[in-house]
């Protein structure tokens, strides 16, 4: 398909129910073939512009004001033009098949039946996931997914591509290959790309134009170097939240864990969250939450990792390792929403103390009022854990579930709201919020009823530098407070930040955990080879 440009005058978006415009005053012009990094503060209106473009931003959805072309037309009548990739990869799997999904938008496109299965073929070979057409898509994990996406849209040969950080939920290992990937695709068919990452670094090389949005439009537009490269504009992009190559991310827990090279407790100070429910915090590096040879599976799936770990008070916990290695279904294993497959989780003593005590050890038989003030869980897909019609009633509904008295409730969601800059969406419905919002907020409601253990899948996918730092710091509290913290992570920043012990996942099967030297980052379905092992990298216990 023939590159398009794509030209917006005075373009702006007000979504339904805000008074704030996601989009305002934007005046840009992208030349057809063009490679283009867009940056931007998390919540800027990145996401909303990609979708613009895409044709994906009904009428009925909200108020456009200016103009926005692909080519000589509105998105909407140029739809199949432009491939989208989105930020959350498990809301673009469509069927169950891997090779159905990739060959969906080919066949919406009418390309002709006998050159799709070789298509297929290529784009999942292109982004490396080697699995059969015929592996389920609900097998896959959220990196994968993501990879998926990514092979539907190349398949498709579109004229514009838009990714909105499509390496974010990658393993490290991975991001390079699947940006090269995706370079090579937008080679082949010089096709207009415009990518939207906040570690800049990524894609600053290999873009010919990286284009900074503010509240007010376009804040800086040119050559990366050129950009990166103004001393006077520094200033500005630090403001603006972006992550500039070679910043410095600072360990908040010098006494922790790996990160200080100390295997026993931590000196615990500050102050704790008020609002425990269970009867006040336990000492620090106590153990709260022990899993011994546990064998963790989706519901009606095989096992897929077998996971011995210590929880503690004061104690950060990354789970590290590739794409479908088993990190999520263990985190939510541990989280007591995953039965376990053999073996049992068991919560101590002292995590199950308090208010509605739990009659049984094992997390995974607990009821939700049981689990609300003593384990929170952040998915990995924020929006799946939205209950609510409104960000402060979604902060408030897990102290609501605790038993919380309204004026403490009252003031815990002003706490959160202000603490990760939501107050100004407090009466925005949840799943109108950015990617980087959404992941803000789905963070604030774990933290709300002050549970005792924290377990967040990829806690910092979509933050600028500003809220991440924020997100890091709010966690660090946590820590200092006598809370623990378990993350499913591939922000090795993040975990460094923490000062955690790592528990490193690999997809090359039992008995091989950590070996990685022959991987891409993309897993084998580790389930078919017997299920995945896990180890701590540090102590015999973590």
């Amino acid at each position: 398909m023939t590159a398009l440009p794509i030209t917006a005058r005075g373009f702006g978006w007000t979504h339904s129910g805000r008074a704030r415009p996601a989009l305002s005053g934007l005046d840009l012009r992208i030349e057809a073939g063009e490679r283009v990094l867009l940056a931007g503060a998390s919540g800027a209106g990145k996401s909303t512009l990609l979708h613009a473009i895409a044709g994906v931003l009904p009428e009925e959805s909200g108020d456009s004001r200016g103009s926005l072309l692909v080519g000589d037309a509105p998105p909407a009548a140029a739809r199949g033009v432009a491939g989208l990739v989105l930020q959350d990869p498990d809301s673009q799997v469509i069927l169950a098949r891997v090779g159905d999904d990739v060959a969906f938008g080919m066949e919406n496109l009418g390309v002709p039946a006998d050159r799709i299965p070789g298509r297929v073929r290529e784009a999942l070979e292109t982004v490396g996931l080697p699995v059969d057409a015929a592996h389920p898509t609900r097998a896959l994990s959220g990196g994968q997914k993501q990879r998926l996406a990514i092979a539907g849209v190349l398949a498709m040969d579109p004229g514009v591509i838009v990714l909105d950080e499509p390496t974010a939920n990658l393993d490290p290992a991975a991001v390079p290959a699947v940006r090269d990937a995706v370079l090579a695709a937008q080679a082949r068919s010089g096709a207009t790309m415009v990518v939207v990452e906040h570690r800049l670094e990524i894609w600053a090389d290999h873009v010919d134009r990286m284009i900074v949005l503010g509240t007010d439009g376009v804040v800086a537009d040119g050559a990366p170097e050129t950009v990166l490269g103004d001393a006077a504009l520094r200033s500005l992009l630090e403001g603006a939240g972006l992550w500039l190559p070679g910043t410095a991310v600072p360990c908040l827990r010098t006494g922790a864990g790996r990160a200080s090279g100390s295997g026993g407790a931590p000196a615990v100070s500050g102050r704790a969250v008020p609002g425990s429910g269970a009867g006040g915090l336990p000492s620090p590096g106590e153990v709260l939450l022990t899993a011994e040879e546990v064998a963790v599976a989706r519901t009606g799936g095989p096992p897929v990792a077998v996971v011995s770990a210590e929880v503690r008070s004061g104690r950060a916990l990354a789970l590290t390792g590739p794409n479908g290695a088993g990190k999520s279904t263990a985190a939510l294993t541990l989280a007591g929403l995953l039965p376990e497959a053999s073996g049992a989780a068991r919560a101590s003593e002292s995590l199950l103390a308090g208010p509605r005590r739990p009659r049984s050890a094992q997390p995974s038989r607990w009821r939700s009022r049981a689990l609300v003030t003593r384990i929170g869980m952040v998915f990995q897909e924020a929006e799946h854990q939205f209950l609510r019609h409104t960000v402060a009633d979604e902060l408030g509904f897990g102290p609501h579930r605790a038993g919380w008295a309204k004026s403490r409730i009252a003031e815990r969601v002003e706490e959160l709201l202000t603490r990760l800059r939501l107050t100004e969406l407090a009466q925005a419905h949840p799943q109108t919020l950015s990617g980087g919002e959404k992941r803000r907020l789905s963070v604030a409601c774990m933290l709300a009823a002050a549970p005792q253990v924290l377990v967040v899948d990829e806690p910092t996918f979509g933050q600028d530098a500003l809220t991440w730092r924020e997100l890091a710091a709010m966690f660090a509290e946590e820590l200092d407070g006598g809370r623990a913290v378990v993350a499913v992570t591939h922000d090795e920043a993040f975990a460094t930040a923490l000062g955690a012990d790592r528990l490193e996942f690999s997809a090359c099967g039992r008995g091989c955990a950590g070996d990685r030297s022959a991987q891409d980052g993309s897993a084998q379905d580790g389930s078919a080879r017997g299920g995945t092992a896990a180890r701590n990298e540090g102590t015999p216990h973590v």
